[in-house]
């Protein structure tokens, strides 16, 4: 009986199919429209991550918390996996990233009007900038120690401190941005705007606790899930779903 489940699971690699499947714990917090569990589906990632996982064999449940209590839960083992990640150096070291399965242009915003400009990390000097606590923007942003961030729970409250004049930058997601002042920040719409060129494009990965006894096999599941739903046209159809 060993040596026939010994084959069992070698034919099962060999495959590129999963050994065993999983309950996984996904985690994110609110970031519409990849993830929050007020939209259908809780969001485009979440959708995109719990299908590829889902083909693979594995069961899935999406919790939403704070970032900060996001990397924190994933380090403790709280939570499987992070739905939507930028890659960061400090992570990997706790964390398996997948290959990336969406990309995010990331811009700063300024008050409408203001002649803030953005022209390299120097032309930030004279500025304060709302970030959102635990986030990684860009690796060489994220290490500049002579910027002013002014540490912020979310994107909406630092859009808000922006409005009000309490800080004269914020950065974000351009997707996520553009959705946030449409819905929840209606009200100061008018009030900020984007500015000059994209301070990084970043691919968006899954990251796995390694902690985890199957971290290589699930990503690797997830990788190839992912990549058949590209070929298949189902990928596209859940951007379709939500409207993307």
């Amino acid at each position: 009986m060993r040596g026939l489940r010994a084959v069992v699971l070698c034919a099962a690699l060999l495959l590129g199919q999963s050994v065993a499947a999983e309950h996984l714990r996904l985690v994110g917090d609110a970031w519409p429209p990849f993830t929050d569990t007020a939209l259908s589906r809780s969001g485009l990632a979440v959708d995109l991550v719990s299908s590829a996982l889902r083909r693979a064999g594995h069961s899935t449940e999406y919790v939403q918390v704070p970032w900060a209590r996001v990397l924190l839960g994933l380090q403790q083992g709280d939570y499987d996996i992070i739905v939507a990640a930028w890659y960061s150096d400090e992570r990997s070291r706790y964390g398996l990233y997948s290959k990336p399965y969406l990309s995010n242009r990331v811009r700063f915003l300024r008050r409408s009007g203001s002649s803030i400009e953005f022209h390299g990390l120097d032309s930030l000097l004279p500025h304060s900038i709302a970030v959102v606590r635990g986030y990684s923007y860009a690796p060489e942003f994220d290490a500049d120690s002579r910027l002013h961030k002014v540490p912020v729970l979310e994107f909406a409250m630092g859009a808000r401190m922006l409005a009000a004049g309490r800080v004269q930058l914020t950065l974000e997601d351009e997707l996520v941005g553009q959705y946030y002042l449409n819905h929840d920040l209606q009200g100061i719409r008018n009030s900020i705007e984007f500015v000059g060129p994209p301070l990084s494009e970043n691919g968006l990965h899954i990251l796995m606790r390694r902690s985890h006894p199957l971290h290589k096999q699930i990503i690797a599941d997830f990788d190839r899930e992912i990549a058949a739903m590209q070929a298949d046209g189902s990928y596209q159809g859940i951007f379709k779903y939500h409207g993307l």
